[in-house]
């Protein structure tokens, strides 16, 4: 069935998009597109948009404003993560996330984080500052155990990156499949681990999972890489951990974000901060703009659309 059928008209599909059509090859007739990428005034079609791409990472009012859009059909987010957006959304209104568009630039800094954190290149970088020469044996990657925590296409693809480096890597998710072990299993595999990394979307259930509890089952020396969210993690307790000396920690996402100056994670000795720079790589443009020019084709044919969220998703 055809998208025109459905709606009983002919008339454009009224679409807000965050960058100029220009830059979005095989997009479909029938559009009537307006750009707002979360500056300035929006666009006088609020009360007729359809087809609403939200801005990346743009500010909390390009969300908020899905709340007035009485034709609004479909939310499409550039982001892997919806938790900002689901608090908005009414029923009957489709919401797709950016499945496998920040795979490889998420993975990637996964990988940069571990390898920075055990070979001490923070270090490095404030010795070279300082004009010194710091010389001294550094851990590997190899021969490392490596959890991560998720089994979605990001930690997938992470653990394809991981192949290479000789490390011995499980994935856990909340049930058991083949190549994956169960949430269940997680207390006897915490203790082994030297890695543990975070690649779970922030649900009730995520929401606070590394506690105190979690982070005791970790053995002395691990590292913990959060390249999820911030509120996954207790900050105080991780905190407590880190002043202590027993974990290391390497962190793309905190609780709070931004991370205001002054906080004691900042200053916590054996953490690796970067600022939420996960997904927002060169990578990201041109696999975000093809997953958009997709989803409007499928939209506008009356298909199925791709990475629709249902559930905690």
């Amino acid at each position: 069935m055809s998208h025109t059928s459905e709606r009983g008209t002919s008339r454009p599909v009224r679409v807000w998009l965050p960058e100029p059509p220009e830059v979005y090859d095989g997009l479909p007739d029938g559009l009537a597109i307006d750009v707002y990428d979360g500056t300035g005034d929006p666009p006088a079609s609020l009360g007729e948009v359809e087809f609403y791409v939200t801005p990346y990472l743009g500010p909390r009012h390009t969300v908020e404003l899905i709340r007035s859009m009485p034709a609004l059909k479909v939310v499409q987010t550039l982001t892997a993560g919806v938790e900002h957006v689901t608090p908005y959304l009414r029923d009957g209104v489709t919401l797709c996330n950016a499945r496998g568009v920040h795979d490889a630039s998420t993975a990637e800094l996964a990988v940069g984080l571990i390898l920075a954190s055990l070979r001490g290149i923070p270090d490095f970088v404030r010795a070279q500052d300082a004009g010194e020469w710091v010389a001294g044996r550094r851990e590997a990657l190899a021969d490392k155990q490596v959890l991560i925590l998720g089994a979605g296409s990001i930690a997938q693809a992470l653990r394809r990156r991981l192949a290479p480096f000789e490390c011995e890597v499980t994935c856990v998710a909340r049930s058991a499949r083949e190549g994956v072990a169960g949430i269940d299993q997680l207390p006897e595999l915490l203790p082994q681990a030297d890695v543990v990394v975070l690649l779970v979307p922030l649900t009730d259930e995520t929401r606070g999972l590394v506690d105190a509890k979690f982070l005791a089952r970790m053995k002395d020396g691990a590292l913990l890489v959060n390249v999820a969210r911030g509120q996954v993690v207790d900050t105080e307790a991780l905190v407590a951990e880190l002043v202590s000396g027993r974990l290391r920690a390497a962190l793309d996402v905190t609780d709070p974000e931004p991370l205001p100056k002054g906080h004691p994670l900042w200053s916590a000795p054996g953490v690796l901060i970067s600022p939420h720079v996960g997904g927002n790589t060169s990578a990201f443009l041109p696999r975000g703009r093809r997953l958009v020019s997709a989803q409007l084709r499928r939209y506008v044919a009356g298909e199925p659309l791709a990475n629709v969220v249902t559930g905690a998703y």
